[in-house]
């Protein structure tokens, strides 16, 4: 299909949201903010804005699907109220929501190359190379779509994180013992992915001596929550809007007898599918890493500076926050 958008300079741009209804309060900041962030990026959060059909059953390639569902689409024009500050005002709670995140991943990342080295290590500084030592489907069942096995194409990412560094320990290892390097040398090159991917190919008996560490009995549930998270690190490092993402990667739920706070989202389709669980996920494996650590209470803060958005109908439940949540907290 030929792309028929045409380039709008940044005023013609501004025009267009007013032509739909959006409220421009201060042309200058409006323009210098579009010349500055983008068109582009500050319309995932005015997305939120705009007016919604009502009930539609899409055509899949011009005919009625199947199994029909109904669902609404977002129309061109904005809802009464919607100003372009307020876009601006949820692009800024949204930019300090990730760096919060970012921090506590910061300290969950280490926290985990410490526990995952130290389990792989005590069995054989070079267990991540020995399949013997993993779990047997991660080394040995064959991806019908690449031919190869996960721990394969895991090795291979490894192998570049090995080959990219710089860092002076890896070039001192190299050079006075070869490699390959032992783990708890080579896990400080590991990315959160990297990580999060071998802790999935672990045997269960070492998977579940970490996940007992931070409260959980199995460790493949606790591999679902790195995984997430491994989902999560991804949007903030790439500066993705993630207020009101749906999260694809979604966690696995423990027994609420394990995890009491997981009762409020025990059913909750909704919760499960938004970023407040993963940030109560940070939230519970910090309280472990570091119990005295002042991240709760600065994102419980920044959660309460959520941007007064009433007038369109948009709050905290659009991230899955759940019954009196801020006494939860």
């Amino acid at each position: 299909m030929p792309y028929g958008k045409p380039w709008l300079s940044y005023d013609d741009q501004l025009a267009l949201l007013e032509s739909r209804g959006l409220l421009i309060t201060d042309r200058a900041a409006a323009l210098e903010y579009l010349e500055r962030i983008g068109y582009y990026r500050l319309s995932g959060y005015w997305y939120a804005f705009r007016e919604r059909s009502g009930e539609l059953v899409l055509l899949d390639q011009g005919k009625k699907p199947k199994n029909p569902k109904s669902t609404t689409i977002a129309l061109d024009h904005f809802k009464a109220g919607a100003t372009f500050k307020n876009a601006v005002d949820l692009y800024v709670f949204d930019k300090r929501l990730r760096l919060l995140v970012m921090d506590a991943l910061e300290r969950i990342e280490v926290a985990l190359r410490v526990d995952i080295s130290h389990a792989l290590g005590k069995l054989d500084p070079f267990a991540y190379l020995k399949p013997e030592l993993l779990f047997a489907d991660f080394c040995h069942k064959l991806d019908s779509r690449s031919g190869v096995t996960d721990h394969h194409s895991w090795l291979s990412k490894h192998a570049q994180l090995i080959s990219r560094s710089k860092e002076e320990f890896v070039k001192h290892n190299k050079a006075k013992y070869g490699l390959p390097l032992p783990i708890w040398v080579a896990c400080e090159v590991w990315d959160f992915g990297t990580l999060s991917t071998l802790f999935s190919g672990m045997r269960e008996k070492e998977q579940d001596a970490i996940s007992a560490l931070y409260g959980l009995s199995s460790g493949r549930i606790f591999a679902s929550w790195l995984r997430s998270l491994n989902y999560l690190r991804n949007v903030c490092a790439h500066h993705s809007r993630l207020w009101n993402r749906n999260i694809i990667d979604q966690p696995k739920l423990p027994d609420t007898a394990e995890v009491a706070w997981i009762a409020d989202f025990t059913n909750n389709n909704h919760a499960i599918a938004r970023c407040f669980l993963l940030l109560k996920i940070c939230q519970h494996l910090l309280l472990v890493i570091n119990p005295s650590s002042t991240w709760p209470a600065k994102m419980r803060e920044q959660l309460l500076d959520f941007p007064n958005l009433a007038h369109i109908g948009l709050d905290l439940k659009g991230m899955g926050v759940t019954a009196d949540w801020s006494n939860k907290w």
